[in-house]
């Protein structure tokens, strides 16, 4: 029985359908189904399969926004049960769009699909001075800095993020993922960067890899 729930609630999160989402979540709580269950067997294994679709260009940027808006609702009524198991997030990552660039349809892209994994989010917003990244590193616990930039010309703030994180000496305490239109895997090559991803769901499959 708990597989065609699970099931359902994948299938409301790939049509992006809120109201039943919630009622189904809602459902699945009150017949005794473990949240965590709920949460990778349902909510998790949805936003993976539209992130599978992404990639492979079956659905577009508004059929991952409307998912990922319907995951929002699920996780809502999800939490409290989460909280009361015990379930911790499994981490924290930091995103934002480097100096210069204010850019940032990718960015939350790329957000939404790392919380659809379970990872929260700690969102800088966009044209954030390095000064600015490598505090929130030293002051928070999160394992993951996520860094975007839409144009050639701010390509370079990337560099200078992952350069003050050596500066202060918090380089090794975060794995640095960079992405952007212009962004290729030899730059981060050649930057010093942990992971170059070229979409979403690849961001949010190498980001849950890092914990």
């Amino acid at each position: 029985m708990s597989d065609a729930i699970f099931e359902e609630i994948s299938g409301y999160i790939q049509k992006g359908k809120a109201k039943d989402i919630v009622i189904a979540v809602q459902k699945a709580l009150d017949e005794g189904i473990a949240a965590a269950d709920i949460l990778e067997k349902g909510l998790i294994s949805g936003m993976n399969i539209i992130g599978g679709k992404f990639k492979n260009g079956e659905v577009f940027v508004p059929e991952v926004l409307v998912a990922a808006r319907a995951m929002n609702h699920a996780s809502v009524v999800l939490k409290p049960a989460l909280a009361k198991d015990g379930i911790e997030p499994l981490g924290k990552a930091i995103i934002c769009t480097v100096k210069g660039d204010l850019h940032d349809i990718g960015k939350n892209l790329v957000k939404m699909m790392i919380e659809g994994n379970g990872i929260e989010t700690i969102d800088l917003g966009v044209d954030v001075p390095v000064e600015k990244v490598v505090d929130t590193v030293k002051e928070s616990d999160a394992k993951v800095l996520c860094l975007s930039a839409l144009l050639t010309t701010t390509m370079l703030a990337q560099k200078d993020v992952i350069e003050g994180l050596k500066n202060a000496g918090l380089r090794d305490k975060v794995k640095v993922m960079i992405g952007g239109a212009p962004v290729t895997q030899s730059f981060a090559d050649e930057i010093g960067a942990d992971a170059y991803t070229p979409d979403a769901a690849s961001a949010a499959e190498v980001c849950r890899a890092f914990y």
